[in-house]
């Protein structure tokens, strides 16, 4: 872990009353106190891409008072697009040191530490412990797991979000009372299962929108002020510029923030078997089995107007964020295979399905985009 503080840090109060602030301090809900209380805080950002580059920017703009950054990346032509941190004239840099550079421009009251190194779970309690809350910027599901079991361990809350081609997710996770990021993804999911943005893309304006949704929360929770999406997960598209939000629930069996007894070894395993991740089913196999009659119900958690682009035969229709308000409408003895467009809202259904008790609920991978990919190119791809 290489640590580097930009200066020494100004006393929260002398900070906070920079006249930069004005306009916070004379919001009635904010304020001096709440300029005091950004101005003492510590937040680490880890990742300096497409989410943590604006969420760095906009935090240092708004006088936290210690801001952490974790990244041992380089910056690449390919990355200017959605990460206004950094200009031409970094390609090549690496991107702590250039980060550091920016933000000192924006505010050079803010003290900029260094982390250089990947975070894993091997040093991610050792980094984050010095903070108030981390923002996950990250861009990979073993990075973002590392996050949230450091955090509930130490009791640190993080506000997640992700991001893919025109979706956006964001939530606070591990905070006190509400669920952590296992209880919705209880783990890792199958390499190559989940496409990344190199592989499926994303339009550059995405990051810049979900990254400040993300630093908002980290504001809120430093600050004391509104409602956080602690409990709540906020969806955003951008195609036709609609926000969903699904409740959720802390599962008192999760293997990260539980707290359930078990009582018994029958409970144990059937607490258990609910708590893993629905299975993935390809769609070869997915058409195979329909080919031969067997009795299973495609359950689409998209929204109407992607159904009316492309759709497969039979299909329910539930968008995600009505699945908890219909979920007295489905048979949990019957087979659901779950589709969205790409995989990520359907395994979220399909994980959420199971740990409501339904036993034969699988994910199809890759959503329709790959069904019509694969199996019938006549179904339209958007």
């Amino acid at each position: 872990m290489n640590l580097s503080p930009s200066k020494s840090p100004l006393p929260s109060k002398q900070h906070a009353a920079n006249p930069r602030y004005a306009r916070q301090h004379v919001l009635r809900e904010f304020g001096l106190v709440g300029q005091e209380k950004l101005a003492a805080s510590r937040v680490l950002i880890v990742g300096v891409g497409g989410l943590g580059s604006p969420a760095a920017m906009y935090l240092a703009a708004a006088g936290i008072g210690t801001i952490g950054l974790v990244d041992s990346d380089v910056v690449e032509e390919s990355n200017l697009h959605r990460q206004l941190l950094f200009g031409v004239h970094d390609i090549g840099a690496n991107k702590l040191s250039a980060a550091r550079d920016r933000l000192s421009d924006i505010n050079p009251l803010v003290n900029v530490v260094l982390h250089n190194a990947k975070l894993t779970t091997e040093n991610a309690r050792e980094i984050i412990v010095a903070y108030d809350i981390v923002l996950d910027g990250t861009d990979n599901f073993p990075t973002r797991y590392a996050i949230n079991d450091a955090c509930i361990s130490l009791g640190i809350p993080f506000v997640y979000g992700s991001v893919a081609r025109f979706e956006g997710q964001v939530s606070v996770f591990a905070a006190q009372n509400g669920p952590c990021y296992r209880c919705l993804f209880p783990s890792l999911p199958d390499e190559g299962t989940v496409p990344s943005c190199a592989e499926d893309g994303v339009l550059g304006v995405l990051p810049g929108i979900v990254g400040l949704h993300q630093s908002t929360e980290v504001i809120k929770w430093l600050t004391g002020i509104g409602r956080l999406l602690i409990g709540r997960l906020l969806m955003l598209d951008l195609l036709d510029h609609s926000t969903n939000e699904i409740s959720i629930q802390r599962d008192p069996n999760c293997q990260a923030c539980g707290t359930g007894s078990r009582s018994n070894a029958s409970t144990t395993q059937r607490q258990s078997t609910m708590n893993e991740p629905a299975p993935e089913l390809d769609v070869t196999s997915l058409k195979a089995r329909l080919n031969n009659g067997e009795n299973i119900t495609l359950l689409d958690v998209r929204e109407p107007w992607e159904s009316a682009i492309a759709s497969l035969p039979n299909a329910t229709l539930i968008p995600l964020s009505t699945l908890p308000n219909a979920r007295s409408t489905l048979d949990c003895t019957r087979e659901y295979v779950v589709y969205c467009h790409h995989g990520m809202r359907s395994a979220m259904a399909a994980n959420w399905l199971k740990s409501q008790g339904f036993e034969h609920v699988s994910n199809m991978t890759g959503g329709i985009d790959m069904w019509s990919a694969i199996v019938d190119p006549s179904v339209p791809q958007y």
